[in-house]
Parts: structure tokens; sequence; C-alpha cells
């Protein structure tokens, strides 16, 4: 049995002009990064270069694409769609204001039972969770023994470090993922753990080790 560690990189993407208002973007198409947006994606890339990253993965989401771009550019790597970790699909909530979406009488199911909660015409956080739990589970096991990094959205990110923390789902708001953050989940012979989350500075490098077969870390550990 060979032991090795994999690294996934989670980023949220850079500002937009949606962040910070009471609208809902969600799924809504031609969402670009605004001037503060493009300099964070611009900052963050010579600091995640530094990483032994093998491939970058996105949601297909454009402030997705345009943040993961300047690290690709930097790492002479392709962009790779990976439309498990897209954002929550919020249906008929989609672009609505938060102001009104607060009026309705389901406004209190989203905020204190989310996991119950269908959005209208949309998927719930349930299957939003098993949807982008699923690509890491797959990205992590065609990456043994590297780094690979993944953009996508905040309550994508959110979703995915409750699960592996082990936060129930109707807490997970309790997790800050700001614009532009890189949290990290380890996977050490397959065992997550979380490393990091909402991470807006320059990172330790990360060091991958030759991957060892079960039998030379037997001996390793008799001599």
């Amino acid at each position: 049995m060979s032991h090795f560690t994999t690294y996934l990189l989670l980023v949220r993407h850079g500002e937009n002009d949606w962040v910070g208002t009471d609208r809902l973007a969600g799924r809504t198409p031609e969402v670009h990064l605004n001037d503060k947006g493009r300099q964070q994606a611009a900052d963050l890339a010579p600091l995640l270069a530094k990483q032994p990253i093998v491939t970058i993965y996105s949601s297909p989401l454009e402030r997705c694409l345009e943040t993961a771009q300047p690290l690709a550019d930097a790492l002479g790597q392709t962009v790779v769609i990976e439309p498990g970790v897209l954002e929550i699909d919020y249906g008929e909530w989609r672009g609505a204001h938060l102001k009104e979406l607060s009026k309705l009488p389901e406004w209190a199911m989203v905020q204190h039972f989310p996991s119950t909660f269908r959005f209208p015409g949309g998927e719930t956080l349930r299957e939003a969770q098993y949807r982008a739990v699923s690509a890491l589970e797959r990205i992590h096991t065609e990456h043994p023994n590297q780094v690979v990094a993944i953009f996508s959205h905040a309550d994508i990110i959110r979703l995915v470090v409750a699960h592996y923390m082990g936060i129930p789902l109707d807490l997970f708001q309790r997790v800050m993922i700001q614009t532009a953050s890189t949290s990290t989940i380890v996977f050490h012979n397959s065992r997550p753990a979380v490393l990091a989350v909402n991470y807006v500075a320059d990172m330790p490098i990360l060091e991958i080790k030759p991957e060892q077969k079960e039998e030379e870390s037997k001996d390793k550990a008799s001599a």
C-alpha cells in the first residue's frame, strides 16, 4: 500500500460588484471581477505560485476563472473547469434582493434550519455539499502526493470545510471565507484534515515527500 499526502487549496474568487450588496448573485452569468477583485487576483498569484501546484481547477463562473487565470499564467498552466465546485443553485432566488427575500415565510427556515430548505427551483445545501465534497474526493484520488488549487465560491467552501471539520450543516455559516482567501484540506493516505481556513497572507510552502510503499515505511519504523 502506498503512503501519500495530497493538498487541496480552496480559493474563493476575488471581489466583484455583487459582493457586499443585498443581492444574491448565485449562478448569475457575466459577473466579473471589479478593479479590487482584479488586484486581489494579481496579488494572490505570486503567493500561490510558490506552492508546488500541479493543476488548477475552477468553477465555470467568470469571477472564479478570472481569479484563477493570473496563477495559471504564472505557472504556465491551463485552468481546468470543475462543475462540482460551481456556486449553489439558488433557483428562483438568484439575483433577488435579500431585503425582499427576508419578507418571505421561507426566510426563517434559511436562517435557522438551512439544511432542510430547498431553494425554489434550485438545490438544497445538503445536495450542494455532497456535490462539492464528491468533486474534492475524486480530485484528491486523481492527484496522489500532489498540490492542486481549486477556485470556488464562499458558500461552497464553507460547506466543504464544515464537512471535513464535522460541523453540523445548519452551522456552516459560522465559517468565515473572505474574497481571495485560501483554505487548505490535506489528505494523509486519504484521511482528511483541515490545515487552514480563510488564509489571506503568504502561506508556508507545502512539502511533498517522495511516495513511500508500506513495506518501506515499516522498515524505517523498526530501524
